[in-house]
């Protein structure tokens, strides 16, 4: 996975007097609902304790976060909705 699809992050338990830091990352993958010509493209990182959703247009604009259950639910009700 390239670097460009990760999200880097400085841990909490970093001090913020610049030694000793740690960078964590999550990766993003674009949702298999977006369009393949570029336009209307949803980013997803999945996380144990949440989950991130973004604009791929915007990569560092502000993002969605929400719990596990709550993605899984929209999933569900989506699985739903185009049967």
């Amino acid at each position: 996975m390239s670097t460009e699809s990760r999200a880097w992050f400085k841990s909490s338990y970093s001090s913020n007097d610049g030694g000793e830091c740690v960078e964590l990352s999550y990766s993003w993958r674009k949702s298999s609902y977006s369009g393949a010509e570029g336009g209307d493209c949803v980013e997803v990182a999945e996380h144990p304790t949440a989950i991130h959703i973004r604009d791929s247009k915007r990569p560092t604009a502000p993002h969605l976060t929400i719990h596990p259950t709550t993605w899984a639910a929209f999933i569900d009700a989506e699985k739903t909705e185009t049967a």
